[in-house]
């Protein structure tokens, strides 16, 4: 993907929500000159989701002749990361880039806009948000944390992390150190995980000194980075309680409102176009990264179906200690399960028979 993209080569995109109000730029008179600031939720050598950033920030200023500026700062560098959201709800900063999960501890209905374990897929999770009624279930989430969202990409679904020793059963996992947070992390507690926080540059020495027995991150791309297949090789697969995270864009919900029309739909359109470029990236860099890895060391090993199975108990429980407690996770938790229940309907019948086929191809060369 080239580092610049024309403003016309952005509204022939396919990105037909903004198509007709940026066919020119905005009158001088009417467009008024900006500057946002935009928290990301990660660190610059997460390339792709930092990278996003900085791509929305030079779409919406190329897409406004340079009076819309938007300035990206890396986890940390002008909020914290867990303070993301709450920066971006007050009005301290305009825009933050992050997962919803983050907020699991603010509210648990949040982490159902970027992932749930055993929930939709990226495609699945995109459909719903665009087509299937989430986006408007969520607005009203959102505005009670002050905030208004669009999609920011997805990493698709997650690996299930490194691991010292391979898990063979449940009863592996009993006391088991691992770093898995949000919702994840309550699903694995109740087979007896003891969840960790540990920050990602602190994951190698954690798992070199024995502090933590395993650690997930996110996938061969930016695992590779961490260098962890040498102290757990053990390589887990699938991170069941990701299996697509999308992460968004928050805007104060405020500052949003008060925008021109032509900028609110230069930022849909922006965001559509970053999105749709985190996936394919993703999508494209992580087989190569995932040979290298396993070159390296890596022992790749799936979950067995009985963890699986166990996680999938665990998760409803979850869910219904949830629902209880909180009607608007029940109402979208619900929403969801429908979406998802019709989704694989689908899948199964086209999409699955199709990859199933080809990659029983691939194997025999």
């Amino acid at each position: 993907m080239p580092n610049t993209l024309p403003r016309r080569a952005l509204l022939s995109a396919g990105l037909a929500t903004a198509a007709a109000p940026l066919a020119a730029p905005a009158r001088a008179e009417t467009a008024p000159e900006l500057t946002w600031r935009l928290g990301s939720g990660f660190p610059k050598n997460l390339d792709i989701l930092f990278g996003a950033s900085e791509s929305f920030a030079r779409i919406v200023g190329e897409a406004t002749d340079g009076r819309f500026r938007i300035q990206p700062a890396a986890a940390g560098e002008i909020v914290p990361a867990e303070g993301l959201l709450d920066a971006v709800g007050s009005g301290k900063i305009e825009i933050g880039h992050a997962s919803a999960s983050a907020a699991v501890a603010k509210d648990p209905v949040l982490a159902l806009a970027t992932a749930t374990p055993f929930g939709l897929n990226a495609r699945g999770q995109s459909a719903w948000w665009l087509q299937g009624g989430a986006a408007e279930l969520f607005a009203e989430i959102f505005a009670k944390h002050g905030l208004t969202a669009l999609p920011g990409g997805n990493t698709g679904a997650q690996m299930g992390g490194w691991f010292r020793k391979e898990i063979k059963n449940p009863t592996d996992l009993q006391g088991l150190k691992f770093r898995v947070a949000g919702l994840g992390g309550q699903v694995l507690a109740k087979l007896g995980v003891s969840p960790q926080t540990t920050a990602g540059p602190d994951l190698y020495a954690a798992l070199e000194s024995k502090a933590l027995d395993a650690a997930e991150w996110i996938g061969p791309h930016d695992d590779e980075k961490l260098g962890l297949q040498k102290v757990a090789p053990v390589y887990h697969f699938p991170g069941f309680w990701e299996g697509g995270a999308m992460v968004l864009f928050w805007f104060n919900a405020e500052k949003w409102k008060a925008l021109p029309k032509t900028y609110k739909a230069v930022l849909q359109a922006a965001a559509a176009q970053v999105a749709a470029e985190v996936q394919a990236k993703y999508d494209a860099r992580n087989p190569q990264a995932l040979r290298r890895l396993v070159a390296g060391g890596a022992q790749l090993r799936p979950f067995p179906q009985e963890v699986i199975e166990a996680a999938l108990k665990a998760s409803n429980d979850l869910y219904g200690e949830l629902s209880a407690k909180n009607p608007d996770f029940k109402r979208i938790y619900e929403a969801m399960k429908g979406f998802r229940n019709e989704e694989y309907l689908w899948f199964q019948v086209a999409e699955y028979t199709y990859d199933n086929f080809m990659i029983r191809a691939r194997a025999r060369g």
